[in-house]
């Protein structure tokens, strides 16, 4: 899972169940694929233990912590609406883009 683009495949996968935990674990196991976590904590400057507490199924990181990792691993997230009005909704469907490597997977997510 060194490569980004599979590594963007196997997070989108892992979020399509709309679990937190799933994404949460996903992140981390591409974190320990591409070199663990000393090399992702040297990286992102986030100690080690919070990488490990954040990144399990217990955690509830920060929104600045995931996107911090997920830049890390050399990915990107967004979020664009799905309503195709360009304006953003509260409530509908909404088009996560998760993109490495040349790759852009679309995930849709049902906010209610």
């Amino acid at each position: 899972m060194k490569d980004p683009g599979e590594a963007a495949a196997y997070i989108n996968a892992a979020m399509e169940g709309g679990d937190k935990e799933d994404l949460l674990m996903a992140l981390r196991d591409v974190a320990e694929a591409t070199g663990g976590m000393r090399r992702l904590a040297g990286k992102t400057g986030i100690p080690r233990e919070s990488l490990y507490r954040s990144l399990s199924g217990r955690g509830n990181p920060e929104y600045s912590t995931l996107t911090t990792v997920v830049r890390a691993l050399g990915l990107t997230i967004r979020v664009e609406p799905g309503n195709g009005s360009g304006r953003p909704v509260a409530r509908g469907v909404y088009i996560v883009l998760v993109t490495g490597g040349g790759l852009n997977e679309r995930l849709k997510v049902v906010v209610r």
